[in-house]
């Protein structure tokens, strides 16, 4: 079973990986964990009711959605 913890870890994981693909310009991979990082962090805001978390995470969550727009050539 996942727990809030592991949540909170993997999703650092994903967000760091997708800031350092950004950095050596590794374009789609950089948005597909970034994005899941985001997600992963706005879950935990979820359960855990924190309100920074999920202003900071659940904002980017729609940015990487014109990522994946881009992406699929609809802008």
């Amino acid at each position: 079973m996942l727990t809030i913890q592991n949540l909170k870890w993997l999703s650092t994981a994903c967000v760091l990986s997708g800031i350092f693909l950004t950095s050596l310009n590794i374009y789609p991979l950089n948005i597909f964990f970034h994005s899941a990082g985001a997600i992963g962090w706005t879950v935990a805001g979820v359960l855990t009711r924190d309100k920074a978390l999920m202003t900071n995470f659940g904002l980017q969550v729609p940015l990487f959605g014109v990522g994946y727009l881009k992406l699929v050539g609809l802008i």
